[in-house]
């Protein structure tokens, strides 16, 4: 089991539009039906991990984002509506434990914004870091993270030119901690 965070995010530095759309829906090559890789990774996939804010609004949506996954939620409350197949707790190492008794050997999707990620990723439970660099500029929207350290380094492990301009890189993560700034309980 891997936990693999895949986003994608303007040239620029941002994961959302300025109107908090996700970038990926901005790129028109992607809008058209090219996956950017999407598919195929996940196929390996068998569950989805992710924050409140990324889950709430599949609660209205018309079909379930994830038919095929399990679905794990870091939520300080269980969101109104949900369906009693998702696990929700609190405590990102508590989440992560029942993820891992609840795998059958496919890796794991870490959905969501920077809080989210920076949550697993400063528990050491990230294990690669996949962006998906699409050739728009924002100006605007949700960084791809916080203020680091200037110590924080990756390593490139991959990266391969996708249609359209878009590039896609991916950095392992595994064993590398780096304490990011959590958000206060009261706004999780």
């Amino acid at each position: 089991m891997q936990i693999r965070a895949r986003m994608s995010m303007s040239a620029d530095g941002y994961v959302t539009t300025p109107s908090g759309w996700p970038a990926l829906t901005a790129d028109p090559v992607y809008v058209s039906g090219e996956s950017h890789g999407v598919r195929e990774f996940l196929a390996g996939c068998e569950a989805a991990l992710m924050g409140r804010t990324t889950f709430e609004p599949a609660l209205t949506n018309d079909r379930w984002p994830w038919p095929d996954l399990d679905v794990f939620v870091l939520a300080s409350h269980r969101p109104a509506g949900t369906p009693d197949h998702v696990v929700t707790d609190n405590d990102p190492a508590r989440l992560l434990e029942k993820l891992r008794a609840a795998n059958r050997g496919g890796d794991i999707h870490l959905i969501g914004g920077p809080l989210t990620i920076g949550a697993f990723h400063a528990i050491g439970a990230l294990d690669t870091l996949e962006l998906v660099v699409l050739p728009l500029l924002f100006g605007g929207g949700t960084r791809l993270t916080p203020a680091l350290d200037p110590a924080t380094g990756l390593t490139l492990e991959h990266q391969r030119a996708l249609p359209g301009g878009s590039v896609e890189i991916i950095y392992p993560c595994r064993g590398r901690r780096t304490v990011l700034p959590r958000k206060p309980a009261s706004q999780r």
